[in-house]
């Protein structure tokens, strides 16, 4: 059985009116983690996902790719114990 974590992530480049959070809500789904995404005023993406880390990790490598209108600079990552997050994944209002 997988070990669940807790994923914080938040993406830089050309995120933000590229379709990022909808491809994101999509991958995350599809995954079957829970958690959620938002714009942040700063440019930036901000995303936080639970579930089991290996598909945690497949997640991570779509975020540091992103749609194909996307160009992802970095990704700063921050990993710790799943805290139990809404299911399911889910667009957030910009912060």
């Amino acid at each position: 059985m997988s070990v669940h974590r807790r994923l914080h992530a938040v993406v830089h480049g050309r995120v933000q009116g590229v379709g990022f959070r909808y491809t994101t809500l999509d991958e995350a789904r599809r995954l079957g983690l829970a958690g959620w995404v938002r714009n942040r005023v700063d440019g930036t993406v901000e995303v936080m996902a639970e579930g089991p880390e290996p598909r945690l990790r497949l997640f991570l490598d779509y975020l540091h790719r992103g749609p194909r209108s996307a160009h992802v600079t970095s990704v700063l990552e921050d990993w710790s114990e799943e805290k139990g997050a809404p299911l399911p994944f889910q667009i957030e209002r910009t912060e």
